[in-house]
């Protein structure tokens, strides 16, 4: 079993990462395969709505980590998206990041279990969740949740280690997805197959 961690600080190694690390860390000792995934200080396009995905099942820009990461998610067992907060909302480049992926490759998600994390200095931490974890909720993915909301507080990564409740929060999530990802492992073996979704209904509102 594999987890991909999405680490969508433009710092590589700030408090997002040391935060997508612990959690890493715990997942490894439970014999999960991990792999943080940067995305970097580059720009990252946003999703134009030109639709070329639903034939192609990729994104049309191909000069970003948009396709790379949707290749890797394919064969991965469970995800991990790690936000930092600004102005009191995610990361606005790994939302761009992630709508590309779902709109292009959604069915590389759809199924697996995922978590959200955010890392801040003081506040933001829930609405950033929130906004994240809808790409989650929408793609059918079982959400892994933990013993408190799914953040760190820290300015800098030795602040981060110093706050123990966040770093107990982040433990206890990566031991539910451990847990979450052998009970879906262990199904599979058992001949337990995930259910079929309706689709092709699509009301519309305005008259």
């Amino acid at each position: 079993m594999k987890v991909l961690l999405f680490n969508g600080s433009p710092r590589a190694h700030g408090c997002t990462f040391t935060a997508l690390s612990v959690i890493a860390s715990l997942l490894n000792e439970e014999g999960i395969d991990t792999e943080i995934l940067q995305i970097g200080n580059t720009p990252v396009q946003d999703c134009i709505g030109c639709r070329s995905c639903a034939k192609t099942r990729k994104c049309i820009f191909a000069d970003d980590c948009v396709n790379g990461w949707l290749e890797k998610a394919k064969e991965a067992d469970g995800f991990v998206f790690g936000t930092p907060v600004y102005y009191a909302h995610p990361s606005g480049r790994l939302l761009s990041a992630m709508d590309r992926m779902f709109f292009a490759g959604r069915e590389n998600f759809e199924k697996k279990p995922g978590a959200v994390i955010a890392s801040a200095r003081r506040a933001g931490t829930t609405a950033s969740l929130d906004a994240v974890a809808k790409h989650l909720g929408i793609s059918e993915m079982p959400i892994v949740s933990s013993s408190y909301w799914n953040m760190v507080h820290g300015n800098s990564p030795e602040e981060v280690m110093r706050d123990e409740e966040g770093l107990q929060t982040m433990r206890n999530l990566s031991r539910n997805l451990a847990w979450l990802l052998k009970c879906v492992e262990a199904g599979k073996r058992a001949g337990v197959e995930p259910p079929k979704s309706e689709f092709g209904a699509n009301t519309n509102f305005i008259r």
